[in-house]
């Protein structure tokens, strides 16, 4: 049995001004741990959403008929965050929808968004002798370092990569939290083997911040680049399962990551990290977005696009 992270009450900023957050960015937690409860500061507005390219707005696809794979509502409400230079605020803003979305005063939500420079570490991370010199050298690469109440490994991201927050209202959030891991797997792996790739679901021997349900880029049929990172977040009343795709410009992620695990003392591949583009040239931010909202379009429906809130 799979198990799902802790729902962390809050993650940890160790970078400028002492930031603070929470998020769980590991697609594994101890069975039998209790939700967490809400307490968490609301953020305020910080600018316009990106426009939605119009071809990719809801409704043409869907006929209502349709059944997600992940067994969940039939219409999500569209949200497109701009993008930011507060890490911390980013991961923060997902609990915030996340509490909305139990109490009902949110629909259920999808949200997108293009993250900033961010290493996060797990606590186990946080307990070894290199933690102090691996968030130094996380920031001297530019990767804010945040720390996380959850399990896990240290994983790295950027603006270069694509945040999927996907948050849906459930009696039972922890029920089907297994399901949905294979379910968003197989649907992550079919947006990116549209684009062009061979992806696939498993973890990549190696590979940082290891999970069973690592989507993968193969290389001559054999797992080779991690391509996206799952975690899931319930509290009472709905769940969160939030999505990292790697897409473009590789290179800084490996660099941060080699220099992080070296501090830890934690073996792994530097191989793994890598891009969607290092797979498929010329492939995008962009081009993954439209693709990722043609599939959901194709799944059930899209409400149109809202500014932050």
């Amino acid at each position: 049995m799979a198990r799902v992270d802790a729902p962390p009450d809050a993650l940890t900023g160790v970078g400028p001004a002492g930031a603070s957050s929470s998020m769980c960015r590991r697609n594994e937690l101890p069975a039998g741990t209790a939700l967490a409860g809400a307490g968490h500061g609301v953020f305020g507005e910080a600018g316009a959403a990106r426009p939605v390219r119009a071809q990719l707005l809801p409704g043409s696809a869907y006929d209502g008929s349709m059944s997600t794979p992940w067994h969940g509502a039939a219409e999500l409400a569209l949200v497109l965050d701009p993008t930011s230079d507060d890490a911390a605020a980013e991961l923060e803003r997902g609990i915030a929808l996340l509490r909305e979305v139990a109490v009902g005063s949110r629909p259920p939500t999808l949200r997108l968004y293009r993250p900033s420079p961010t290493v996060a570490f797990g606590q186990r991370d946080a307990r070894l002798p290199g933690f102090g010199e691996a968030c130094a050298v996380s920031t001297k690469h530019g990767f804010v370092p945040l720390v996380r109440r959850a399990g896990g490994r240290a994983a790295a991201y950027h603006r270069g990569c694509l945040v999927v927050d996907h948050l849906e209202p459930a009696a039972d959030p922890v029920a089907g939290t297994r399901a949905r891991f294979a379910a968003f797997g197989e649907f992550f792996a079919g947006v990116l083997t549209d684009i062009g790739l061979d992806a696939h679901v498993g973890e990549v021997p190696g590979e940082y911040c290891p999970g069973e349900f690592t989507v993968h880029g193969r290389v001559d049929g054999v797992p080779a680049v991690k391509l996206v990172g799952t975690a899931q977040r319930v509290v009472a009343g709905a769940w969160l399962f939030s999505s990292v795709l790697v897409v473009e410009d590789s290179a800084p992620l490996r660099a941060v990551l080699t220099d992080v695990y070296a501090a830890l003392g934690l073996e792994w591949r530097p191989t793994t990290a890598g891009a969607a583009q290092d797979l498929a040239g010329g492939v995008t931010v962009d081009a993954v977005e439209d693709a990722l909202l043609a599939a959901y379009a194709a799944t059930l429906r899209l409400a149109p696009a809202s500014r932050r809130s």
